[in-house]
């Protein structure tokens, strides 16, 4: 299955991706793009894994959003789990024989997750999870979840698998990525192994989630770069393509100078993906500054794209198969999830201070 044989409204509208669909992105080997070939992956480079999210993304937000988490609670493993973990569940998840959930998200911990109150009891050789979770995309579906809790009053990270004691509240008509299966997971007293514990208590939201989060700004970024563009390409076309008075939209200056627009925030929102990505496949120290950055210029360029086709198209933009009516709500979630705009600003500026070493400080 290519992006361009998705039926994205279809889902969409019924709030759902099919079975076959997830299962046709893990034989195209999309879940393992950048994991290495030892653990199931296809060994490839940060550049390919974005371009592949923009190709996804210019046409289902909800299939890139599977790419993503798949992708988040991958690297959390790749980077920060023991051997036995990454021979365990990387090859699983690269082959899709797991789908995964990643389950940070509380009612009163979003922005500030160290706030979490969900509770890990080390009991013997096991450790007891309990607590709820809220927004967990594929949550519906999802046969294991990174769980960001606290141990002894550390915070952690703990792979739970789903089973007794884990109960799922379906999440239906949102905003955006409506067939992103989003569901509220509760744990119920649920017994792991403490082998699925990722890395040691203290390093669970500092280490493991931040490694989670960092590659789903990463992702989410390339997504909204190929929204931005689908969103300036069939602008183009429609207004080459409508006549008002025998003149084609095109024709007119307001509609030329938005185009234009359009056109500039997209091509940038690109070129920062694109440095973001050499930047991680060199393994520069400024990487993550750089995906934040770039995730935040791509959400924007994304929905005000999309805000403007709409205008543009009229009530060829507001039915409800449009893809820039269904991109306009998708990319006001873009610019919430894995970092708001308001959040990113703080990110963005605090690098910049330090590079320049404001007050003598590093």
């Amino acid at each position: 299955m290519r992006p361009a044989e998705f039926d994205a409204a279809g889902w969409d509208e019924g709030g759902a991706l099919p079975a076959e669909v997830r299962d046709a992105v893990a034989r195209a080997g999309w879940f393992g793009v950048d994991l290495p070939t030892e653990h199931g992956g296809r060994g490839g480079s940060q550049a390919e894994l974005g371009e592949l999210c923009a190709e996804i993304g210019a046409v289902c937000s909800s299939v890139r959003a599977l790419v993503t988490v798949q992708g988040m609670v991958s690297a959390a493993i790749a980077r920060w789990g023991t051997d036995e973990q990454r021979s365990t569940w990387l090859p699983a998840l690269a082959a899709g024989e797991h789908l995964a959930g990643f389950a940070a998200t509380e009612s009163g911990a979003g922005t500030e997750l160290s706030a979490v109150d969900t509770r890990f009891e080390r009991t013997g050789g096991e450790i007891t999870v309990t607590g709820e979770k809220r927004w967990v995309t594929f949550g519906q579906e999802a046969t294991v979840f990174l769980v960001l809790g606290k141990l002894d009053g550390r915070l952690a990270a703990v792979l739970v698998e789903k089973g007794a004691g884990v109960s799922t509240d379906p999440v239906r008509g949102q905003l955006g990525l409506r067939a992103a299966m989003v569901a509220h997971v509760r744990f119920d007293g649920v017994r792991v192994p403490v082998g699925n514990l990722v890395a040691s208590p203290g390093f669970g939201l500092s280490h493991v989630i931040a490694t989670a989060l960092d590659h789903g700004r990463f992702t989410v970024a390339w997504g909204c770069a190929g929204m931005a563009a689908a969103c300036v390409a069939d602008v183009a076309d429609h207004t080459v393509r409508r006549r008002q008075d025998a003149v084609p939209l095109a024709a007119h200056q307001l509609v030329r100078s938005m185009l234009a627009r359009m056109a500039v925030d997209a091509t940038a929102a690109r070129e920062l993906c694109l440095s973001a990505a050499r930047a991680r496949d060199a393994g520069e120290p400024g990487a993550v500054a750089g995906t934040v950055m770039a995730k935040y210029a791509a959400a924007r360029a994304a929905a005000s794209a999309s805000q403007d086709a709409v205008q543009l198209l009229g009530s060829a933009g507001c039915a409800s198969d449009s893809r820039v009516g269904r991109f306009f709500r998708d990319a006001k979630v873009m610019q919430i999830i894995e970092g708001s705009d308001q959040v990113s600003e703080l990110h963005i500026a605090d690098h910049l201070l330090r590079e320049h070493r404001v007050g003598g400080k590093a």
